[in-house]
């Protein structure tokens, strides 16, 4: 038996995933049930998972299987339009519809995968020249990105070792111009030179400090940096 609440929520990810083939975010679970907080959502998933409802998925951010439906479930009524068997489909053979540069889910979703520009080099050290124009694209899990849109940069250099990223990783950036202390950002300083490090404020400057001790933190004044997005993934290979 489910609470009105755990209804409305699974029969919420039973629709969208319907839809899209993706379950919703936590934060449109929360606005769909019109909760005040996404702990109150985390609740009723740990309620579906354990009546056997919904299955987490291991190893993948907002990935949930729906098992079963309450019994008392029935589908809203469809156009007849001849047989349309209920099962989620590929995209082999098909073409995506068309979306918009803009957009944030291109037509990979349908394997899980978005295709995000790879906008050259980031320095994790010595500074290199700004960002340059896209030379090609990547496939991106789509768990590793929310909303807005992203780029990558291949990382050169070693002062973010400490925090993990590694001369050569590539990393994924969610473009915008505003941080908070202690993010991991691209910064560009005085229009001319891009470096990956960790956003700080000394007063009314700008400190830009590597995970590395060999590296000293770099100080400016607000009106020479300018955030150019904030790390939201990296991608590695081992060869």
């Amino acid at each position: 038996m489910l609470t009105r609440k755990q209804q409305e929520l699974l029969l919420f990810i039973h629709e969208r995933m319907k839809e899209s083939g993706v379950p919703p975010s936590f934060d449109e679970m929360k606005d769909a049930l019109d909760l005040a907080s996404k702990s109150g959502i985390h609740r009723l998933i740990t309620a579906l998972e354990e009546r056997g409802f919904i299955r987490r998925l291991p190893n993948r951010a907002r990935a949930l299987e729906v098992i079963k439906l309450p019994e008392s479930y029935v589908p809203p009524a469809q156009p007849r339009r001849g047989f349309s068997p209920s099962v989620i489909e590929g995209s082999l053979g098909k073409t995506p519809p068309a979306k918009s540069a803009a957009s944030a889910a291109p037509a990979e979703e349908y394997t899980g995968t978005a295709t995000v520009p790879v906008m050259g080099r980031i320095a994790a050290g010595v500074p290199i020249s700004a960002i340059q124009n896209n030379t090609h694209s990547i496939a991106v899990p789509i768990e590793m990105l929310g909303t807005g849109e992203h780029y990558a940069l291949e990382v050169k250099g070693d002062s973010m070792i400490e925090a993990g990223i590694l001369d050569g990783d590539t990393v994924i950036i969610r473009n915008g111009s505003t941080a908070t202390p202690g993010d991991i950002v691209v910064a560009l300083v005085d229009d001319e030179e891009a470096t990956l490090k960790r956003f700080r404020r000394k007063g009314a400057s700008i400190a830009l400090e590597a995970a590395n001790p060999a590296y000293e933190t770099r100080i400016f004044g607000p009106d020479r940096v300018k955030i150019q997005g904030r790390l939201v993934g990296l991608i590695r290979r081992y060869h």
